[in-house]
């Protein structure tokens, strides 16, 4: 058997696949270039805003670390913390070695959710022993369809510090224990639904951690005033967690398993990691925030030279960073940087390293100390094995489906002042957990005509703006020719996503070519402009067309994993693709709204799919939107393992706050909302407060009306 031990999602790879450049190259295209700018500002701003610049003494720090902590364990879905229910701490088997005896045991550090582990012990405990917590990195070790757990990747680890007078305990993580969890959720999986859940695999990982020194603590053999974690890889991510959220945890030696925001998402390493390796950073902090909140406990930085998911150069910047922050503390003593030569490895320098800082930090050793040995594998993977069979009431392979509790859907309200206080909480903490990546300052919009054309009887303008640098997208607006804005009496603004996008060009491009941006060869549909045509000659509407980013003019284009690569890096800098899209809906109707002619005139949107969805909150946040036109609406952001499709848009957190049911609510107190559906039961919650507060004609459910076969 060979051990991976790398957090690399595909687990078949070998080490040499760290050879592979991150990013994924792509086209060079309009949309790619776009993106990839603004990743780059993005990044810069996490940096400067996010990072301990803010910090400006010791006793600003003070007063800082505790609100710091508690948004961490916030972004990790941990606040409220889960209750301490019984670890139900089962000893299943044991063997003995030269020097140590090795307990195989697990326990459940939530009911039905298993975490297998091994206790190593010295083989004489004479007096409490300080203990080190040792948090596994990605070692699939399986043979003949069993699996034996990672932990029995790192047993050497559990080995030497036995031997030298530490208890050790190493436990498994969810995804690669002995009973098969997930990280992969928006890696391979599909399931954004995380996002709107709050939901990362860390936060699961943090929570093991938390229970294990929980255990620790009953164990007559251990000291527990001398706590000490290390791990690498994902357990150097999950020895960041430990450490920052839990000060039981007195010496720390994280081995790469952090690195800053500019090797995350703009060098591509997160192209090489799992989410585990995350928090949801909603309050959009670089790494070294995270970090800090070590100080000004003995922390260890622990890393390679050539590590390419973990680069030195961003390694030494958070070490910096956080520097700085011990200095103030007067604790430059109790930081420490132990870099070895090597790649993405368990290389012995780096062990090494470790153990002389837990001799140091937790036994009080000489630091000139020589240790005379160091960790070796000798025990076999199956002889670690705790469980024979799996348990029947096993939450591991689902629990991304509970971890973090939904929102209680509310009782519909029955008068103004619940409603109110109701709307006001949603709203504040939509702003605050949900669309917090939103710009905190921005120029008012300022339409830029590009001109007009007329032909076949409708004429078309195009207005562009800019939502967000650097991004300026264009808003088509078609009419009956003749017609000035001024003498329209609606404008009804579509929001396209791609399909939406090829209907409107294949209507209006071969004849408006010069307006819009498409490509040759676009197929035309004659039958849809003479619609339009129709529809135009009957009504004085004005009918505009917008493309949030990603979509048409902007999109970006590569493989499928590319793609998904480049979803992942907005929840790193604390958004979703979604959640941002909102943000354009809403500069597109400021940029409507802040045309003269068009002021005063009604406004309705019409979407569809979870374009419509994005529509919908936009719209609970502008004034002036007289009626949404919604068309296949998702009923839900939630997801399940059996159907990750099922969701609706991914929203940072929102689902830890409502649901699309209250969305509507929310954008039916301002505007008349029109739902096109095939499920009329889902929205009886909204239709039930509209009644309730005598706005009934507010939410209208209407049938969806089938195209007739040709």
């Amino acid at each position: 058997m060979r051990i991976q031990s790398i957090c690399l999602p595909l687990l078949a790879f070998a080490a040499t696949a760290f050879a592979a450049p991150y990013p994924e190259k792509t086209p060079d295209t309009v949309g790619n270039r776009l993106i990839h700018r603004y990743f780059e500002e993005q990044t810069r701003e996490t940096a400067r805003s996010g990072g301990l610049s803010e910090v400006k003494d010791a006793e600003d720090w003070k007063k800082k670390a505790p609100e710091y902590r508690r948004q961490l364990f916030d972004m990790l879905g941990l606040d409220p913390l889960p209750e301490k229910t019984d670890l139900k701490a089962t000893k299943t088997g044991e063997l003995k070695g030269e020097g140590y005896v090795v307990e195989k045991m697990h326990y459940q550090s939530m009911p039905g959710l298993y975490v297998t582990a091994n206790l190593y012990l010295p083989a004489k405990v004479e007096k409490p022993a300080p203990a080190i917590l040792y948090v596994c990195g990605h070692a699939l070790k399986e043979k003949d369809g069993v699996r034996y757990g990672n932990k029995s990747g790192y047993e050497h680890h559990g080995v030497w510090f036995a031997r030298h007078g530490y208890v050790c305990l190493i436990i498994d993580t969810v995804q690669l224990g002995e009973i098969k969890g997930e990280h992969h959720g928006t890696y391979s999986k599909g399931r954004w639904w995380w996002y709107s859940r709050g939901y990362t695999p860390a936060g699961l990982e943090a929570w093991s951690c938390i229970r294990a020194l929980d255990y620790l603590e009953t164990r007559p053999e251990v000291d527990k005033t001398r706590f000490g974690v290390t791990g690498r890889s994902g357990g150097g991510a999950y020895s960041w967690w430990i450490t920052a959220l839990d000060e039981r945890i007195k010496a720390s030696a994280p081995t790469a398993g952090v690195t800053d925001m500019q090797n995350q998402v703009v060098d591509g390493c997160v192209e090489g990691h799992c989410d585990c390796m995350f928090y949801m950073n909603t309050q959009r902090w670089d790494f070294s925030r995270m970090v800090a909140l070590a100080a000004p406990r003995p922390l260890l930085v622990v890393n390679t030279d050539k590590d390419s998911i973990f680069p030195i150069d961003g390694v030494f910047r958070i070490y910096q960073d956080v520097r700085r922050i011990y200095g103030m503390l007067k604790a430059e003593d109790k930081l420490g940087l132990q870099v070895a030569e090597g790649p993405h490895k368990d290389l012995q320098p780096l062990n090494m390293g470790a153990f002389h800082w837990f001799e140091r930090h937790l036994k009080g050793a000489d630091p000139m100390a020589v240790l005379d040995e160091g960790a070796k594998k000798t025990i076999p993977m199956e002889e670690l094995r705790v469980f024979t069979e799996i348990p029947k009431d096993e939450r591991n392979t689902k629990i991304d489906e509970s971890f973090v509790p939904l929102a209680k859907t509310p009782q519909p309200p029955t008068n103004q002042k619940d409603w109110h206080a109701l709307r006001d909480g949603w709203m504040q903490a939509l702003s605050t957990k949900t669309f917090n990546g939103w710009p905190k300052e921005i120029n008012g919009v300022t339409p830029d005509k590009q001109g007009g054309m007329a032909r076949d009887g409708i004429q078309m303008s195009a207005i562009d703006f800019e939502s967000q640098s650097p991004y300026k997208l264009r808003i088509y607006i078609a009419h009956r020719d003749g017609l000035r804005l001024e003498d329209l009496e609606l404008v009804a603004l579509n929001v396209l996503d791609e399909q939406g996008w090829d209907e409107f060009c294949a209507a209006y491009h071969s004849r408006f070519g010069k307006l819009i941006e498409t490509f040759p060869g676009m197929p035309k549909d004659e039958k849809a402009f003479e619609q339009e045509k129709k529809m135009f000659s009957t009504f004085k509407w004005g009918m505009a067309y917008v493309c949030p980013r990603g979509v048409g003019p902007t999109a970006w284009t590569g493989s499928p994993k590319a793609q998904t690569q480049r979803l992942r890096r907005f929840y790193l800098l604390g958004q979703t693709l979604d959640g941002m899209r909102v943000w354009d809906i809403r500069r597109c109707i400021q940029t409507l709204r802040a045309v003269p002619a068009l002021k005063e005139k009604p406004l309705w949107i019409q979407a569809h799919r979870d374009m419509a969805v994005d529509s919908l909150y936009a719209a609970a946040y502008e004034e002036g939107v007289t009626r949404l036109d919604l068309h296949d609406l998702p009923a839900t952001h939630n997801g399940t393992v059996e159907d990750p499709k099922s969701a609706g848009p991914a929203l940072l957190n929102v689902l830890r706050i409502l649901d699309i049911p209250q969305a509507v609510a929310l954008a039916s107190e301002r505007s008349r909302v029109v739902i096109y559906t095939r499920n009329k039961d889902a929205w009886d919650w909204p239709v039930t407060v509209a009644k309730n507060l005598g706005r009934e004609k507010q939410i209208q459910l209407r049938d969806v009306v089938e195209p007739k076969a040709e």
